[in-house]
Order: C-alpha cells, then sequence, then structure tokens
C-alpha cells in the first residue's frame, strides 16, 4: 500500500514537472539586503521555568557559552537572557545533513510573577546549565485580628 502511495505521489511530481531542489535556508533574502544586516535573525533560548516553596527559578541549557558572554538583566519585571553563541568550526566548505544547532546571537524574555525579590536574584552556569534563582517575598497568607471592645 505505501509503495502505491509512493509511485502516485512521484507521478504526480513528474506530470506537474516539478523538480525537487536543494534548500540551504527557508528565507531567500537578496544580497543587498544582507549586506545591510537586514532580516538578522536572533535565536530563542529554550527554558524551563519553575517555582519551588521559596524561589522562582529558570534553567537554560547554554552550552559552549561562558558567563562572561552572558547579559542576564531584569526589566519592568522582565526576565532578560542575551548573548552570543560563536560557531566552533568556522570553515564554509561545510556541506550539512542536518543543521539544527544555532551559532550567534540569542535572547529570551521571561515575565516575572509577582512577589519576587529582584534585588535577591542570582544566576550560575555550570556544565553549560544556566541557573537563575529569584527568592519569593515571603508574606502571610492568613492573620488573625484581635477585635477589641
Amino acid at each position: 500500500m505505501v509503495d502505491l502511495w509512493k509511485f502516485a505521489i512521484v507521478s504526480m511530481f513528474k506530470k506537474l514537472k516539478i523538480k525537487e531542489k536543494k534548500r540551504t535556508s527557508s528565507i531567500i533574502v537578496p544580497a543587498d539586503k544582507k549586506e545591510k544586516g537586514w532580516f538578522k535573525s536572533e535565536g530563542q533560548l529554550v527554558v524551563d521555568v519553575y517555582e519551588t516553596n521559596s524561589d522562582f527559578v529558570v534553567l537554560a541549557a547554554i552550552a559552549g557559552i561562558l558567563a562572561k558572554d552572558l547579559d542576564v538583566l531584569i526589566e519592568n519585571d522582565m526576565l532578560i537572557i542575551k548573548g552570543e553563541r560563536p560557531n566552533p568550526q568556522k570553515s564554509k566548505e561545510k556541506n550539512y545533513f542536518y543543521q539544527e544547532c544555532y551559532w550567534g546571537p540569542f535572547s529570551r524574555k521571561i515575565i516575572l510573577p509577582e512577589g519576587v525579590d529582584i534585588s535577591q536574584a542570582e544566576s550560575s552556569i555550570e556544565k553549560g546549565i544556566l541557573v537563575i534563582k529569584i527568592p519569593k517575598v515571603l508574606t502571610k497568607k492568613k492573620r488573625k485580628i484581635i477585635v477589641e471592645e
């Protein structure tokens, strides 16, 4: 059954005279636009975001980056992580079979929840994993009020 479908698809392509061509990019950008820096894409960092009883935590896998090459800042209740991953092999004579690793500038913005103490935020990177911890503001949710007579 699969061979029959394959045959039907191949013959349809032959009738429509569609030729498969090798693509190097999904977006075609004119050369003059590339030279001016237009259409520069920025990779998006993948993250895990969770909370514990005491902290709001962000984990990001950032292989090949040193701590000095990262910018982590909090601006208007938003956590911003920026950096650039340099390509370790700069040879242009590559003929990729797959290219899934992103090389170049990247960033990620994460909206912070209410009730975190941004003045106590801390971050570290170990074995290519960036960990950002922002403590929660400890407030008691219940309080008994004594009614005086």
